[in-house]
């Protein structure tokens, strides 16, 4: 079964499903969004993919748990096998001028917050077009913050933050912000990183809580062997990886694959095969 981990006294899945792939956010192009939904977005296509996962002890998935059809998907994968599906929630808050100065509309936090937990969400870290609004680089801190934790506790939800920007880790350890574990975007292309990857490598190494990395494959820019060794190898035993798939196939070679790497083992899955390759597969011996 996969590694684990502990955020926040709940034991976790080291490797964590993400959704941009099955909710048709590519980072690509508009065309891949529109295949992936046509092709992906589906109740049952997401559900069979998150069964391979499960069944490998994968059992942590991260995103809008309100966006169809994912939870949905999420109830017939656990009904299917018969386990539970941690949830790091990843919801959005209206940010607007009069959040800075009159605070947030509670009403309007609680509203959201309340459909999480009803939901099933274990987790809430507040969606980076939330928290890299909140950031002040003059003052180090972010800005209404504590606020979202409080009230996240208060539901029974574990607070964290989700982030595109390295400060919003400096600056929550600074101050000491009630939170369990942060999003952070991590691989070995920079691709969406704000600084060069050896700082945010010592960002996530130096954080004061477990890190669930995105990215790792750089929305598909990267190919898992390589994204995949780097990015266990360039983590601490605490920290997680978010890896998104778009068939029951990929969610395989995608375990495979990590076990192989976490284990020191040769990464021994199928290889693609193309015309251009052909000299450099051995020859079959020919019988005497």
């Amino acid at each position: 079964m996969f590694p684990r981990t502990t955020v926040g006294g709940m034991s976790l899945s080291r490797m964590i499903i993400g959704t941009n792939w099955f909710l048709g956010w590519s980072h690509t192009t508009a065309a891949k969004d529109s295949y992936i939904t046509t092709h992906v977005k589906d109740r049952k296509s997401i559900a069979d993919i998150l069964e391979v996962f499960v069944k490998a002890g994968v059992d942590t998935i991260m995103g809008n748990i309100t966006c169809d059809p994912l939870h949905a998907a999420v109830q017939d994968a656990q009904q299917r096998t018969g386990k539970k599906i941690i949830v790091v929630s990843t919801p959005s808050f209206p940010v607007n001028p009069k959040v800075l100065t009159a605070g947030w509309d509670l009403d309007e936090v609680a509203r959201i917050l309340d459909k999480e937990a009803k939901l099933g969400a274990h987790f809430c870290l507040p969606h980076t077009s939330t928290t890299d609004c909140l950031i002040d680089k003059v003052t180090r801190e972010i800005r209404g913050a504590k606020k979202l934790c409080e009230m996240a506790r208060q539901r029974g939800l574990i607070p964290g933050l989700s982030t595109h920007m390295p400060e919003a880790i400096i600056f929550a350890d600074e101050s000491g912000l009630d939170v369990e574990t942060y999003i952070s975007i991590f691989n070995s292309m920079g691709f969406l990183m704000q600084v060069e990857v050896d700082w945010i490598a010592n960002v996530i190494r130096n954080a004061r809580k477990p890190v669930m990395t995105i990215k790792p494959m750089a929305a598909g820019q990267l190919r898992p062997f390589q994204a995949l060794i780097f990015a266990w190898n360039a983590i601490r035993e605490q920290d997680m990886i978010t890896v998104g798939t778009m068939s029951p196939r990929e969610a395989h070679e995608i375990i495979e694959i990590s076990l192989n790497i976490l284990n020191k083992q040769a990464v021994a899955v199928k290889l693609q095969e193309t015309r251009s390759k052909s000299t450099i597969k051995p020859k079959t011996a020919t019988p005497k």
